[in-house]
């Protein structure tokens, strides 16, 4: 009696000693942490390209509907116009008067969303940055390539309400004053 009594104490305390299955834990969502700056939606480009066709084509109300109505024109210069009208006035009469043909080629697109400005007054939002290569012809018959890089910034509303258009003048200026 005592050999099956010692068998099943041992048994009792190796089984006490062993440790139970553990259930399988449950999957832990991963957290990632936002970054600073990521692709946007592809529709922005889409809106880019639409506007500076339009804007190409001489339409400038169809290239306006695109902003916002307290939007900022800013150069690389430092000059600027505030506000639609502002901006519709200029680029009407810079279109009936001064320019008369322009051409887009070699467009590069980039659409980020800044979640997390990097430094100063950035804003975050929706930024389109493009390049492209304009050919312009003047009313006094003067031709000009030159290359043009715009930084556009979306509001809540999907409308341009900066754009920042990097350009050198003095070609510019120098083709204009040019007599035909």
């Amino acid at each position: 009696m005592k050999a099956p009594f010692i068998a099943l104490l041992c048994a009792a305390t190796l089984l006490a000693c062993t440790k139970p299955a553990e259930k399988p834990a449950e999957p832990v969502a991963e957290v990632k942490p936002t970054p600073d700056v990521e692709f946007a939606d592809a529709k922005y480009t889409e809106i880019g390209k639409k506007a500076i066709a339009a804007l190409a084509a001489g339409d400038i109300d169809s290239w306006l509907s695109a902003y916002a109505d307290n939007a900022r024109y800013l150069w690389s210069a430092g000059d600027s116009l505030v506000g639609k009208q502002a901006i519709h006035d200029y680029w009407k009469n810079r279109r009936a008067n001064v320019i008369d043909s322009i051409t887009v080629v070699n467009d590069i697109w980039l659409a980020v969303k800044v979640n997390k400005p990097q430094r100063g007054p950035d804003r975050a939002g929706v930024w389109l940055f493009s390049w492209y290569l304009a050919k312009v012809k003047y009313k006094n018959n003067q031709k000009l390539s030159m290359w043009i890089h715009n930084d556009l910034h979306f509001d809540a509303n999907d409308k341009i309400d900066i754009a920042v258009q990097y350009i050198d003048r003095a070609p510019i200026n120098a083709a204009l004053a040019k007599k035909k």
